[in-house]
């Protein structure tokens, strides 16, 4: 390879090798993770009640519970996570702010206001709209935000800043809503907190198509952000177009968003922890640092809402707000140091 020393060219493969041993340990540990939220909750299955309830069905009450119950639940839980994860590895490069997060950035918020306007003013709506309204409000969202940082260029100050404004905006509007409306107190709870505390198998089906196929093109167009994180003008030398190539990647966070908050609310900060974590360990090359992140996020929210249901048992607190204990003071020390 032209240009490259000897270390550089050893070095590559060995970061590789961390990078998936680092796949494969988060994995595992997601796994882990799933299978322990699916025995904890107001009623403790032990591992063989869990094992048998998910390929025996000999125990129907732990079946019921497995199946009817918790697996939806945390299955959810793990794309909720995994979705916003991947929209704050987008924004973050897209934007080169160390800051980006769909709950920050206003994604979230708008996408929770289509959610409620669907909500109120389109009874009996079908269940597969929910993610495409919140789509368009966080699409909608982007466009304000793109419009209002915009003067010849994305500066980063002016995007975060364009950002909080308009997710103030959208959260006001959404709590204006619903305070006019007759919504059920703890359903309100749940999607301003951000909360699973209905999910069921229906949303799980609802948003896998959207989740999936979203986060698996970002995935093969990992390259993009990686061109972008150099700079406008390198990427341009090579080919790259790059306000087409932010149209679409931040398109792409918007979908992944809205299949998050149609389902969950307004769950914050996974976006904006579960990146900075990936790239701390196996640094930046977007390649292996989105996947990485996704598992990460999944992992963060899996847990959240296991500490959750069994805080305050057999009540439970909102995911949200676990998720905003863990990122808001990784938010400070990126205003600290990066900023």
């Amino acid at each position: 390879m032209v240009g490259l020393s000897a270390t550089e060219t050893v070095s590559a493969p060995r970061r590789n090798r961390r990078a998936v041993l680092a796949l494969a340990i988060a994995g595992v540990l997601l796994v882990v993770a799933i299978i322990a939220a699916t025995a904890f909750g107001a009623v403790t299955l032990s591992p063989g009640q869990v094992l048998n309830g998910l390929f025996n069905g000999g125990d129907l009450f732990a079946r019921q519970v497995v199946w009817d119950l918790r697996l939806p639940r945390v299955l959810v839980a793990a794309l909720v996570g995994a979705a916003l994860a991947i929209a704050g590895t987008i924004l973050q490069a897209v934007t080169r702010n160390p800051l980006g997060d769909p709950h920050i950035f206003g994604f979230s918020a708008g996408a929770g206001v289509a959610a409620i306007g669907l909500l109120l003013f389109v009874p009996g709506y079908p269940t597969g709209l929910v993610p495409l309204a919140a789509f368009l409000g966080s699409l909608a969202a982007a466009g304000i935000v793109f419009a209002l940082a915009w003067r010849g260029g994305i500066s980063p100050i002016r995007f975060a800043l364009a950002g909080v404004a308009v997710a103030a905006l959208f959260t006001a509007l959404s709590t204006t809503l619903i305070a006019s409306s007759d919504l059920f107190t703890q359903a309100v709870l749940a999607f301003l907190a951000g909360g699973l505390y209905l999910v069921n198998w229906q949303d799980f089906w609802t948003i896998l198509p959207y989740t999936a196929v979203a986060a698996a093109v970002a995935i093969v167009f990992a390259d993009w952000l990686n061109l972008l994180g150099l700079g406008d003008d390198v990427a341009r030398s090579v080919g790259l177009r790059v306000e087409l190539t932010r149209l679409v990647l931040v398109a792409l966070a918007a979908v992944l968003t809205a299949a998050a908050v149609s389902v969950a609310g307004l769950v914050g900060f996974v976006g904006l922890v579960a990146p900075h974590v990936a790239r701390l360990l196996i640094g930046s090359d977007e390649r292996f640092a989105m996947p990485l992140a996704a598992i990460l996020g999944a992992l963060l929210v899996v847990v959240a809402d296991v500490v959750a249901r069994l805080v305050i048992a057999p009540s439970e607190i909102p995911v949200g707000i676990l998720t905003a204990l863990v990122g808001a003071p990784v938010l400070l020390i990126l205003v600290r140091t990066r900023t």
